[in-house]
């Protein structure tokens, strides 16, 4: 039997790119370069050649059931593990590992994002594939930490210690997103590592962690640990996961684990967290503008970034660092420095036009 399993998570909204990603419709289900794949479509691509495709399961908001089955077909309903409500990656990997451990309780398990962009695929997976051996005879908690290359204050930080088990370190600290003074005195340091939230383990080792960090997370599911994977686990999942606390992996477990190594990783990764960080990977023109869809005719104008429904065209002058944005019902211009407050723009439309507009 093959022990290696992968957990794509992939219930968020994506509301900092509104309007592009909406509710129904969000970021990870799209194809921002125009790649013909959407970014859950090129992540399911990426572990499919490293993990058995029936091996693989997604994590996802009830809402994106028939969504993620549209894009990805290879997969089977019963790959599709259909979170009733929002409750952060803590609950949510709870629920796949006690899955999984009902299939297969020597599985090792990835648990990745849905929607982050790697480059150098060769790389990624060679880290990933250690990752695994190392999971597999060690109870450790694995996360990968990304070489930083700039002052980035858009990332949580891993502060690594000196002691190591092979290619791997023991973890010091994890460190929330920094100011940018804080940002450059961890760059120069030489010890802090973007935190990829990429993570591998041992099913037995997070089951063990959560039962001793996080029990108001573990309680819940260990009162039907028998309905596991079978035909009753869809409506015990639907009463017990509204009662978990809305906490991320990271605060509950990670932060508080003894026994978090992180591997070091140099793949070309970025989580595509903002209109910034899609701007600062797309093509630009002389002037730094990037029209990912449609067409822009920009005059006098600078480091803009665009995307337009198809056969569009906006005429744009005397602009610098914006973002415009028309999807469906919404038009946003917006300046990228500013761009924090999308979530309050997606949190008034609802509240002061209406849900259709979110």
């Amino acid at each position: 039997m093959n022990n290696n399993y992968c957990v794509i998570m992939s219930g968020g909204i994506g509301s900092r790119f509104w309007p592009a990603s909406r509710s129904s419709y969000p970021k990870q289900f799209l194809d921002f370069f125009g790649t013909g794949r959407s970014l859950i479509q090129q992540t399911f691509d990426r572990f499919r050649q490293v993990v058995p495709v029936e091996n693989i399961f997604i994590a996802t908001n009830q809402l994106y059931d028939k969504l993620t089955l549209e894009q990805l077909p290879e997969l089977k309903p019963e790959q599709i593990l259909l979170e009733p409500c929002r409750r952060n990656t803590a609950p949510c990997i709870a629920y796949a590992a006690h899955h999984i451990r009902a299939i297969n309780p020597e599985a090792n398990i990835i648990v990745a994002p849905s929607d982050h962009l790697i480059l150098k695929e060769k790389e990624f997976l060679s880290c990933i594939s250690d990752g695994l051996e190392f999971a597999a005879r060690e109870p450790v908690l694995l996360t990968i930490g990304i070489q930083p290359n700039r002052p980035e204050t858009g990332y949580g930080y891993i502060q690594a210690s000196h002691d190591k088990l092979g290619n791997f370190t023991k973890v010091k600290a994890f460190t929330e997103k920094p100011n940018l003074e804080l940002a450059k005195v961890f760059l120069a340091s030489g010890d802090f590592f973007w935190n990829s939230g990429i993570f591998i383990w041992n099913v037995q080792t997070i089951l063990d962690a959560f039962n001793r960090l996080l029990p108001e997370v573990a309680t819940p599911f260990n009162t039907g640990l028998e309905l596991f994977n079978t035909e009753r686990e869809k409506d015990f999942i639907k009463e017990v996961f509204p009662s978990c606390p809305n906490i991320s992996i990271d605060y509950g477990i990670m932060e508080k684990a003894d026994n978090v190594y992180v591997q070091m990783g140099d793949f070309g990764w970025s989580d595509l967290g903002t209109w910034g960080s899609l701007h600062e990977l797309a093509e630009k023109d002389s002037n730094g503008n990037s029209v990912l869809k449609g067409k822009a005719l920009c005059y006098d104008s600078h480091d803009n970034i665009i995307t337009l429904p198809e056969g569009q065209l906006a005429v744009v002058q005397k602009m610098d660092g914006y973002i415009i944005s028309s999807s469906g019902n919404v038009l946003m211009i917006c300046k990228k420095d500013d761009e924090q407050e999308i979530r309050q723009f997606v949190i008034d439309a609802g509240m002061k036009v209406g849900d259709e507009y979110v």
